[in-house]
């Protein structure tokens, strides 16, 4: 390594200033006593909301303010002790304190909260009850169907890319109004899925009045209907579903199938590769890493769905189009159960955390085998 290597490598890193021993000893103390001040704070919050100590606050809003405090002094802190390290840390402490007020408080105050019963049109209030929750949940069917209907919403991806697949080759080649058909095909990505359950599972698909269940009594189908059984229910949630999302899809693909290097296929056309020959042997093991990607993502939403099911059927015939989301819904806005519904959707996040591990897994895996 030449000098100027080193030369131009050491001009990003920022130089190490001294810190005195009295500014960093006074640097950890205002670190320390607003830390303590909030664990006491929060300590004596908890065990006023879990009934083991009377002494407390009417909510929670004194922790709030102890934490913005502790927030505040632990970036002066870090600052004091760290010198320069400590500036630069404090461009990733915003999206950490956030992070940790806003998702890893929630989850944890969710874990108390699933074993409790709490039913809001209740005059009792919230109660431990222990594993009471966890036993409610293996013995209700309503759960297990919506997982199991889960499992056709995600097997469904793989339908979802496979179109979104071929509308990307279609949209890569050199066609008429190529520009036309690729904001056209983005239109439904830009509906709220709202809107399009209230346009399709409200409008175009009634039963009595839709255009679809009166152009199929036309054809000579007597009584028509698209949510009263099962599996046309199940369905029909999967097209509506399936049409505002594959766009996504696309577009993704779409910008990997561009960064293509034109030589490879240029190569295969020279080698008298037939379009079958060059998409499966060099286009699509190419587009793996993109592809694999575009499937985790569109599984994650998938995960998530609940507005057109809630809108459209309700889970209605007898959950049949259930998800897990929508169920966890219907059991807070219904039921107003709080202590359950909370260790439903406890459940849930501990399984997609699963499922999506796994999955990153063997994806790793497969794109490792295959290069």
């Amino acid at each position: 390594m030449t000098e100027s290597t080193v030369a131009a490598a050491g001009a990003w890193e920022v130089p190490d200033r001294s810190v005195s021993p009295a500014r960093r000893n006074l640097g950890r103390a205002v670190i320390a006593v607003p830390t303590i001040a909030l664990v006491a704070v929060a300590g004596i919050q908890i065990a006023h909301t879990a009934r083991a100590s009377a002494p407390g606050f009417a909510n929670w809003r004194p922790v709030a303010y102890v934490y913005v405090l502790w927030a505040i002094c632990l970036g002066i802190g870090l600052v004091m002790t760290k010198g320069e390290r400590g500036k630069r840390a404090l461009f990733v402490l915003p999206a950490l304190l956030f992070t940790l007020a806003m998702v890893v408080f929630p989850t944890a105050f969710g874990f108390v909260l699933a074993f409790s019963s709490w039913n809001l049109s209740s005059s009792v209030g919230r109660q431990f009850n222990g594993f009471a929750n966890l036993r409610q949940l293996f013995h209700d069917t309503f759960f297990w169907q919506a997982m199991l209907n889960m499992v056709y919403y995600v097997l469904s991806v793989l339908v979802q890319y496979a179109i979104a697949f071929g509308l990307a080759l279609l949209l890569n080649q050199e066609i008429h109004l190529r520009r036309f058909f690729r904001i056209t095909f983005l239109l439904p990505f830009m509906l709220s899925p709202v809107a399009v359950s209230w346009m399709i599972g409200k409008s175009i698909m009634d039963a009595r009045f839709g255009p679809a269940a009166q152009l199929l009594r036309t054809l000579g189908a007597q009584a028509p209907a698209f949510f009263d059984r099962a599996w046309p229910a199940r369905l029909s949630i999967m097209a509506m579903d399936s049409w505002y999302s594959i766009p996504f899809m696309m577009i993704l693909l779409l910008a990997g199938l561009q960064a293509l290097p034109d030589e490879v296929l240029e190569a295969s056309k020279v080698d008298g590769s037939s379009g079958w020959q060059t998409f499966w042997r060099i286009v699509f093991p190419i587009m793996l890493p993109v592809s694999i990607t575009t499937i985790i993502l569109r599984t994650i939403f998938e995960l998530k769905l609940a507005d057109v099911v809630i809108n459209v059927t309700g889970g209605a015939p007898g959950g049949a189009t259930d998800t897990v989301s929508s169920y966890i819904f219907r059991v807070y806005n219904d039921r107003s159960n709080v202590g359950y519904g909370t260790a439903l959707a406890e459940f849930y996040l501990i399984v997609i955390v699963l499922f999506l591990a796994l999955m990153l897994w063997l994806s790793s895996l497969w794109l490792r085998k295959v290069r």
